[in-house]
């Protein structure tokens, strides 16, 4: 028998369709590769299932069916690195912006960036939001605002957002966007991940938030990007979704 991480190793690849690892018995020798094969389907259609799970909308894109082949081949190029399949898939977007058949529809792999996003704002450690008072007399020239786990900012090279909100169940008659758009994902009071396209201010000024700046800044920042920005209703929206969890001076 082979060292365990050869076997492991040997292992894998036969779940890849490779030939069988050694050691494998039955009591019929001629019945260990129909078994290991069927082992290796279950395997295939676990994977296939856990991605579809995690990116419905790449699969209502696509198809059912061609999306089961997608998973096939991302799940033999990507193997799982934890036994927790929600965390399995962060390479796809990365695999269908590199996929030919894919490329007359180059926005397929911001729309995965999108899902995963979700998927992790949806698993995100829980945080309490601040207590509102403490704005009253807060000076925004020393004020930092902390941001829940969960929020996540994408800037996308494709309207994306606009497409995900398309391919909702219920979303009616949505008009198509042009161009690039920038994605505020969180996860709210409700345990909801709304996705919300921003605009280049409310953009600016997430960006700032995130990166730690004192609120002054980063609404500077926001003004310069789109002259006479408002950060009131960004900051309302975040304060409701609960997603603010302190305020430090």
């Amino acid at each position: 028998m082979p060292a365990h991480p050869e076997f492991v190793a040997a292992f894998a690849a036969a779940l890849r369709g490779g030939a069988l690892p050694p050691g494998l018995c039955a009591r019929d020798p001629a019945e260990v590769e129909r078994r290991f094969a069927v082992y290796r389907n279950n395997v295939a259609v676990s994977l296939s299932q856990a991605l579809a799970s995690r990116f419905p909308v790449i699969r209502r894109l696509v198809r059912d069916d061609y999306f089961a082949a997608l998973a096939g081949l991302y799940a033999r190029a990507e193997r799982p690195q934890s036994p927790v399949l929600a965390e399995w898939g962060a390479g796809f977007a990365d695999f269908l912006d590199r996929f030919p058949p894919l490329a007359a529809w180059p926005y397929m792999g911001d729309v995965a960036r999108i899902e995963h996003a979700r998927g992790r704002a949806f698993h995100a450690a829980d945080a309490l939001p601040v207590d509102p008072a403490v704005f009253a007399a807060a000076d925004p020239g020393r004020l930092r605002l902390g941001l829940h786990p969960s929020v996540i900012l994408l800037r996308l090279a494709h309207p994306a957002v606009s497409i995900w909100r398309r391919n909702q169940p219920g979303a009616g008659d949505i008009p198509p966007a042009a161009g690039p758009e920038t994605a505020l994902i969180l996860r709210d009071r409700a345990f909801d991940v709304p996705v919300q396209a921003l605009g280049p201010g409310d953009a600016a000024l997430m960006a700032g938030l995130l990166a730690g700046r004192v609120l002054a800044d980063a609404a500077q920042s926001a003004q310069a990007t789109e002259p006479a920005h408002d950060p009131q209703p960004l900051l309302v929206g975040l304060m409701r979704a609960g997603v603010l969890t302190q305020a430090t001076e």
